[in-house]
């Protein structure tokens, strides 16, 4: 009997699953767009891209910032990279719902607020560190960021392993070839980048270069 009576009510008041709290993002549907707000310059940029869309496109094509350039597409020169949280990244390799939660930084961000050029991009101007200039977004945030590596002591691949890394007082040629190798000139710049850069790292504070 108390069997009849429990199997009657699961019947007519069968159990409900506990709530579940829907979470905080989620594609419902692969092919469609799908809204997105973009931390960039300091600024929430609004945008609506589709899942595989990547971080480059989404600036370009979506929010208009253009500096940022489209070389290879594939990773292998450089001319996409922009900052997230600080620390470099190739935007045609990153998707841009993966750094929904980052601080993303531009060549259009670093001047300052009244576009006073940043050290890396006047010491580039001077130098002359550019020929097309098709590449040279990419190599100025890339110097920008890779010297905040140096700050912070990150050692390369050309750092010698038997001691410290001192930060900018073990910054050579090498070393700035070596972390400067994932950006290409096609027109070959390398020995005037390689002075904008040294310059930079010798006359500014970490807060400045």
């Amino acid at each position: 009997m108390a069997s009849e009576t429990l199997l009657t009510n699961s019947l007519t008041n069968p159990p409900t699953r506990a709530a579940r709290s829907e979470p905080a993002f989620a594609v419902l549907d692969p092919l469609q767009a799908v809204p997105l707000r973009l931390q960039v310059n300091g600024t929430a940029r609004d945008v609506w891209v589709e899942p595989w869309t990547t971080l480059l496109d989404a600036l370009r094509e979506r929010i208009g910032l253009t500096g940022t350039k489209k070389g290879c597409n594939h990773g292998a020169c450089g001319a996409c990279t922009v900052m997230v949280n600080g620390r470099r990244v190739l935007s045609c390799l990153t998707l841009a719902l993966s750094v929904r939660d980052g601080a993303i930084t531009t060549i259009e961000g670093l001047a300052g607020p009244e576009g006073t050029l940043h050290p890396m991009q006047r010491a580039f101007a001077e130098h002359d560190a550019l020929q097309c200039g098709y590449c040279t977004p990419g190599q100025v945030v890339s110097a920008v960021a890779m010297l905040a590596e140096v700050d912070q002591r990150q050692p390369s691949a050309a750092t010698d392993p038997t001691r410290p890394f001192r930060g900018r007082g073990d910054l050579n040629e090498h070393e700035i070839r070596e972390r400067m190798s994932g950006n290409l000139c096609r027109c070959a710049a390398y020995q005037n980048i390689m002075s904008a850069v040294r310059e930079v790292a010798e006359t500014t504070t970490p807060a400045q270069g």
